[in-house]
């Protein structure tokens, strides 16, 4: 028996120095990749005047579709933000997902709603439509107002897309605030694609709005949030896109464009079964259901990823809400990787199968699980007294001096490109608050990664309330 715990401490010692060194490697790659295409993509859109867009002939048409669920506080707002989006021909799709509160009402009286007989082809599975609705006023003919049985946010987005008119949508959440060339700077890939090489769906950076001055639908002025629990975050999203989704971008191995904000080929789209009902996680699971689709019907594809900080949401402001959050983005990972699992390891997709299903695996699903079971393991050898001090003093120092590094190089790239925090004391603040998120908001991550998993092993399903703090509105989403 003696033995037998000899080599299992053994072996789990070296694992978990081999699983920690491959992360470090794996990160210092990725963002390795992300560095050297943020500064090409940098260099080839300096000079390019995004209004050009807007008289040329092959800008394709837009429809965007946002669901709304309890949202009476700022509707009326949302909704004008959007139809006030810099672009030639769009239409602005408002999915009404059986509100409980009178957010319909509140669109109906604002934009002199009318309901309105519309030809809807049931392409997509969606929960029955109680009404469609459009404006008598002429100048808002862009806005249609969808109003259906409550089925949730995919539900919602597939109800769209069966009323939108065009062959390009965007998905995007009705409360996020998007920037003045959002859709001119995320359609041109889809304007430079080829035959050979279709672009499928095109994401860009999402930003934190807490604590920025917002007027009429726009952020005016750019601040750090003055709360430190949305202030980690700013640092989580700077370092999950500039230094992530840009590498697997340029690699063409990115498979999660953000439900905040993306746009997608209706088509493919369709041609797949459009978003799945099934999982809270319907945004990643899309994406890579539309590259599985493009694998399989063996035919080139780009999904395209933009460094400029195009569309800004509000971070939970309190631990009650952030584990909610991270509770509901671990169930939609391991449900999303499990629905795909045949591709995982399976040359028969390429890059897809081979690199980019075994990295979400391996170290964004399974890094939670390692880490608290290393965590738990460390204890039992303390209680024991056979704790070997020298290793796990090491491990802890690499793994703080790495994550400070990692975050350090996110603040610096964040400098060096889109440069969104002008004052030299946001920067210095956002630099200390990368020595403190490692020893105190990310074991609690951790923790709601392992919730989230025991959540989803006892049927959890609903997305839960999300009660939002900023811009002065409370939100629940069912």
């Amino acid at each position: 028996m003696g033995l037998v715990f000899y080599y299992f401490t053994k072996f789990a010692d070296h694992f978990i120095l081999i699983y920690s060194g491959l992360l470090f490697a794996t990160y210092f790659l990725l963002s390795t990749f992300s560095a050297m295409d943020i500064k090409r993509y940098m260099r080839r859109n300096s000079f390019i005047d995004y209004r050009d867009i807007l008289t040329a002939p092959s800008a394709p048409s837009i429809s965007i579709i946002a669901p709304a669920y309890n949202e009476s506080l700022t509707i009326v707002e949302n909704v004008r933000s959007l139809l006030n989006i810099h672009y030639v021909n769009f239409e602005v799709i408002i999915v009404n997902d059986g509100s409980k509160d009178n957010t319909l009402q509140l669109m109906i009286d604002a934009y002199e709603l009318e309901a309105a007989p519309v030809a809807i082809e049931q392409k997509l599975e969606s929960k029955p439509i109680v009404a469609v609705y459009k404006s008598r006023i002429p100048s808002l003919n862009r806005l249609t107002v969808v109003d259906k049985v409550n089925g949730g946010k995919a539900d919602a987005l597939n109800a769209g897309i069966n009323i939108s008119r065009y062959g390009i949508f965007a998905a995007i959440d009705v409360d996020c605030i998007l920037e003045y060339e959002s859709l001119l700077k995320m359609v041109k890939p889809f304007m430079e694609q080829t035959e050979q090489d279709r672009v499928i769906a095109v994401g860009g950076v999402v930003r934190i709005a807490n604590s920025c001055e917002v007027k009429e639908g726009k952020i005016i002025r750019v601040n750090l949030p003055d709360q430190m629990i949305p202030r980690i975050q700013v640092l989580e999203y700077i370092r999950a896109f500039l230094l992530g989704r840009m590498a697997w971008s340029r690699l063409n191995g990115l498979i999660l464009i953000s439900g905040a904000f993306g746009m997608f080929d209706k088509k493919i789209a369709i041609d797949c079964g459009g978003y799945n009902h099934r999982t809270v996680g319907e945004d990643m699971e899309l994406v890579i259901r539309m590259r599985r689709y493009m694998e399989e019907k063996k035919e080139k594809y780009r999904v395209v990823y933009l460094p400029d900080p195009l569309c800004w949401t509000e971070a939970p402001s309190s631990l009650k809400i952030l584990s909610k959050q991270r509770n509901r983005w671990t169930r939609g990972t391991a449900e999303t990787l499990w629905i795909h699992r045949r591709l995982i390891l399976n040359p028969k997709y390429h890059f897809l199968g081979m690199i980019s299903m075994p990295f979400w695996f391996l170290f964004e699903w399974l890094a939670p699980i390692v880490e608290m079971t290393a965590f738990l393991y460390l204890i039992m050898m303390a209680f024991l007294g056979i704790l070997n001090v020298e290793l796990f003093v090491t491990l802890f120092c690499l793994i703080y001096v790495f994550a400070i590094m990692y975050s350090t190089a996110a603040i610096l790239f964040e400098e060096l490109s889109f440069h969104q925090y002008k004052r030299k004391r946001d920067i210095f603040r956002l630099l200390g608050t990368a020595f403190i998120e490692p020893v105190i908001i990310h074991p609690l991550t951790v923790y709601y990664a392992i919730r989230g998993n025991l959540d989803l092993m006892t049927g959890v399903k609903n997305w839960g309330e999300m009660t939002r703090a900023g811009f002065a509105r409370k939100k629940t989403t069912g």
